[in-house]
This record gives structure tokens, sequence and C-alpha cells, in this order.
């Protein structure tokens, strides 16, 4: 029996294999993140602005700035990801350059850290610090971003980042490994750097988002399923009331929602960028933030994290079990 199942064990050795990579890039994505300086990503996203200011008119028809964003896109994408793709296919280790891949396209997961200076920030009423802290990581404005607006911003961004991070890394990296997980974060990368509901990019964008939208909806669904069975049937609820704002479904609006309600507080709101005023639905689900919600809003964003992490390490401990009982 016990050759058997060890013979049974050998031949599922490309599952065990890939669930350590999950497991150490997920777990060193947490504790030892690479500076933000130094991820690629971030260099990618330098590039996306720059291919923007270039071919991004406004003054052009909408379908020309649609048919822009979507060749922008293809060429900004396609090529890196078509380099490494066939790099992996070649390397002698590609277990390696897998994890490689999987720990960049998770670097976001450190956000938690900035938001914990953030709010700290705040607690010390340093506002032009915690202000000088978000710059890196959104692209609207926060330059008069008031307490109450950094504190939304902060938890914000800490509730929408694990979609695209963990969740995403997780579904794609089980349904078509390391290339379909970069392809997909390059892509979101895209749609964070030219963001839908800033007036500059509106139609630019548009290609991008109509993509990240059905890539991202089941990713979306189960992280704010996550989040909801926290708060309890009031917040299971709102998972069924779709947030949408000028008739446009944004997952990030849905998620807002869902942690608003589990954290009581109220999220969203008018949003600044290059200085013009968009209005964005406002999730009413409690009071404005106080001194500790960001600090509440990363407890939540942990708990849900290591249900993640639990259910990866679950897959093998289960298979490993039938396996057994197949042999039994």
């Amino acid at each position: 029996m016990v050759p058997e199942f060890a013979q049974l064990l050998l031949n599922d050795s490309a599952l065990y294999q890939g669930t350590l990579i999950l497991f150490i890039s997920l777990l060193l994505s947490k504790i030892a993140p690479l500076p933000r300086a130094a991820q690629p990503l971030v260099a990618f996203n330098l590039i996306a602005k720059e291919m923007a200011l270039k071919v991004n008119r406004r003054n052009r028809s909408h379908s020309q700035q649609v048919i822009a964003g979507a060749l922008s896109a293809l060429l900004l994408v396609v090529p890196f990801w078509a380099i490494i793709a066939f790099m992996l296919q070649l390397a002698a280790f590609p277990w390696f350059f897998e994890f490689v891949i999987l720990y960049i396209c998770l670097n976001d997961e450190n956000f938690n850290l900035v938001a914990d200076e953030v709010n700290r920030a705040l607690n010390q009423e340093d506002k032009a610090r915690a202000r000088t802290m978000l710059l890196p990581w959104l692209t609207r404005d926060t330059k008069e971003l008031t307490e109450v607006g950094l504190s939304k911003a902060t938890i914000e961004k800490l509730v929408t980042a694990p979609v695209y991070g963990t969740v995403a890394s997780v579904l794609f990296f089980i349904i078509g490994g390391a290339p379909l997980v970069l392809a997909a974060r390059m892509l979101k990368q895209l749609e964070l750097c030219w963001v839908p509901i800033n007036p500059k990019f509106r139609y630019f964008s548009r290609p991008v988002y109509w993509l990240n939208t059905v890539l991202f909806a089941l990713p979306s669904w189960l992280w704010n399923l996550s989040l909801a069975i926290q708060g309890g049937p009031k917040s299971l609820a709102t998972l069924f009331k779709p947030v949408a704002l000028n008739g446009r479904i944004y997952h990030e609006l849905q998620t807002c929602a869902i942690a608003a309600s589990v954290l009581n507080i109220e999220l969203g709101g008018p949003m600044k960028f290059n200085g013009v005023r968009v209005n964005t639905t406002k999730l009413n689900y409690g009071p404005l933030p106080k001194q500790n919600a960001i600090r509440d809003a990363i407890k939540l964003t942990r708990v849900t994290h290591l249900i993640w992490i639990s259910f990866v390490m679950l897959i093998p401990l289960i298979w490993a079990g039938l396996r057994y009982l197949q042999v039994g």
C-alpha cells in the first residue's frame, strides 16, 4: 500500500511543486517585497504613461482613441509577454522562473505596509507625509486630500489590490500557469495606469477596461465573497447588488462597497484627476472613516489573505487524502 501511495504522490509531483511555488511567492511578497523603485511592473507603468502621452490625442474622434488604446495595449503587452513566455519554455529550471514571475506580479501585496504608515501619519496629524506615501500608488490627485479623503483612498487601494494580486495569481496559475498570470497582471497594470474613470483616458482605456472586466470577473467575485463572509448576512446581500457608475460596471466599486459594508463606513465619492473633478458613487454603509478605520481594513484584508493561503495549502492535502483513499 505504501509503495503504491508513494508512486501516486510522485505522479502528482507537478501539483505539489506548483503549490509550493505559489505558497513561497505569496509568503515572500508579504515579508520581503521588492522596493517599489525596483519593481519591473513600475517600469512597465512608466513606459505605458509615455506611450499614452504620445498617442492619446483627445482631439481625435472617439473611435480613433479606442483604436489607439487597443494598438498601444497590444504593442506594450505582446512583445514583453512573448519573450518572457518563450524564455520560460527554454529554461532548465522553469520552476524558478515561475516563482520570479509570481513574486513580481504579487508585489502590490505589500501595500498593507504603506497603509500602516499612512495610518500612523494621520494619527500624528501629518497629512503631508500621508499624501507623499500614497502618491506613488495612486493615479488620482492627492495634493488636496483631507484626512477623510486620505483614509478612503488608502482603504480602497488596500481592499482592491488583492483582486489582481493574490486571487488572480492563484486562479490564473492553476488555470494557465505563470504565463497567464503575467499576461493578466500586465493588462491590469495598463488599466491602473490608464484609469477608465479619468476623463483623459475615457475612450483610450476602453479596450483594456472591457478585457479586464471579463478577465477579472471571477477573481473579483471570489475576493468579494471572502470579504463578505466576514460581515454577515448584510454584507453577503451586498455581493448581489451590482454597483454601477455611468451605466458601466467597475469591479473595484463592488469590492469597495462590500468592504464599506463589513467595516460600517462610507467609501467612494468625488475624485480629482489632473485637477478635473470626477463624481463617483458614494458607498454609504456607515459614518465617514475615523481614526482606526485603516487599521480595521488592514485586519480585514489580513484575515482574507489567510483564507486564500489556507485554500492554497488545502488543495494538495485534500488531493493527497483522496489518493490515499484510492489506494486503501
